[in-house]
């Protein structure tokens, strides 16, 4: 069975190398729309593949992250960079460039590495990512599967080289999240929230 979540942010990012001069050679922003698709063939005591509830704490957190900052590639111009974190105090290094199709893989890999370190409590088995879609407008998105999330053809993205801003990472909740993710060490689901 597959489930899906939907969650919102508001990014601002440049896409250098794409086809479009607006798009490429300006800032601009849109209001993104990812969807977690997991997938499992067992259900936990409350009969749920996942409860939502639980993908608000950590998978909604760190989508979160991407709200109201500003998405950079590493590979960008070293000023247009230094600038953008002088003045911008949310704000991501990626180590790819911030299009659509990127986006769907960084979050894929955030939101395996969550389910990959989350030690369940409520009998939830076997539950796996399926995709994720990233909406970057109503009518254009792209869709992430796991081995388009590890493709080496499309780029090397490995969350050690994700970097979130000092302001993002002193809103999560747990101030240590993002380390632990980064160092696979185990994070605990609450067994009531």
């Amino acid at each position: 069975m597959i489930i899906r979540k939907l969650f919102k942010f508001e990014n601002a990012h440049i896409v250098r190398g794409c086809s479009t001069r607006r798009c490429s050679e300006n800032i601009h922003g849109h209001s993104y729309k990812a969807e977690v698709l997991l997938e499992s063939n067992y259900l936990d005591h409350g009969q749920m593949v996942y409860d939502f509830g639980l993908t608000k704490l950590y998978m909604k957190e760190l989508i979160d992250s991407f709200d109201h900052a500003i998405t950079i590639w590493d590979g960008d111009d070293p000023e247009y960079i230094t600038a953008m974190k002088r003045f911008s105090n949310r704000w991501i290094v990626l180590p790819v460039s911030p299009s659509a199709e990127q986006f769907s893989r960084v979050i894929y890999l955030i939101v395996e590495r969550i389910l990959e370190c989350t030690r369940m409590q409520n009998g939830e088995r076997d539950v796996k990512l399926h995709s994720i879609i990233v909406h970057e407008t109503e009518t254009g998105y792209a869709q992430c599967f796991k081995e388009d999330a590890h493709s080496r053809l499309m780029g090397t993205v490995a969350l050690e080289s994700i970097i979130f801003s000092e302001q993002i990472l002193s809103e999560h909740s747990d101030r240590k999240l993002w380390d632990q993710l980064r160092r696979h060490e185990s994070i605990v689901n609450p067994k009531k929230i």
